[in-house]
């Protein structure tokens, strides 16, 4: 990886930053990456650099177009509205589809917590996307995929004693997936919580997240083995 990059892009009147990390070779595709609740931080940069490191070319979407606030405020408000929602997340697919190293490439889109959430949306969306991964993200939506919409390929990954996203909503999404004709993957780790990818998770003190390492290892191989296979004849 070649160090992050700002990038400057806008939602409408919204002024937002991203954070681009490069490969040290070409890239294989164009990954966007949305964080957790709290926007752009620690984990969310080891994760993009992580992506560089093996061959992909990262943006880290800006949700909120502010470095600092009450994050539950602003997602809140950001999510009320599926619609504008959306809008935010296709703003960080087309800076990325926009920037010189991103020609010709094939994109994809994960996230991590609320980031999980922004994927599936931008999958809902039917935006160009080949591939859609999410770490312990949110599963509920305000406006299901319709039938033939969803582009994407999905992989979820999941703690199934994650208490924010418990198998009501897992049952629901499968559902809403096999309605929408979507091509899906589900893995769900037994025992797990949210937030189990972010070794910090621990020291929250927060009952509902917790760091697990085996489903953060097996999590992050399924990614790649699932890029490796969607991306197969990328350059």
């Amino acid at each position: 990886m070649s160090g992050l990059k700002r990038v400057d892009y806008s939602h409408g009147e919204t002024p937002l930053t991203g954070w681009l990390a490069r490969p040290a070779a070409k890239a294989r595709a164009a990954v966007v990456l949305f964080p957790t609740i709290a926007s752009f931080n620690a984990p969310v940069e080891r994760r993009a650099g992580m992506l560089a490191d093996a061959g992909y070319l990262v943006l880290v979407a800006d949700f909120y177009g502010v470095a600092e606030g009450d994050w539950r405020a602003l997602a809140k408000d950001l999510r009320a509205d599926p619609t504008r929602y959306r809008a935010r997340l296709a703003a960080a697919v087309a800076a990325l589809r926009e920037r010189p190293e991103a020609a010709g490439l094939p994109m994809a889109a994960i996230g991590y917590c609320m980031g999980g959430q922004a994927a599936l949306e931008a999958a809902r969306d039917g935006q160009d996307l080949r591939a859609v991964v999410s770490f312990h993200g949110l599963l509920e939506t305000g406006k299901p995929a319709e039938p033939g919409a969803v582009k994407a390929r999905i992989l979820v990954c999941h703690g199934d004693a994650d208490p924010m996203v418990p198998r009501s909503h897992v049952l629901a999404f499968w559902e809403e997936m096999d309605r929408a004709q979507a091509r899906w993957h589900f893995h769900s780790y037994s025992g797990v919580k949210h937030g189990f990818t972010d070794p910090g998770s621990d020291a929250r003190g927060l009952a509902a997240i917790a760091y697990d390492a085996s489903a953060d290892r097996q999590s992050w191989a399924a990614m790649l083995e699932f890029f490796d296979e969607i991306f197969a004849s990328a350059p």
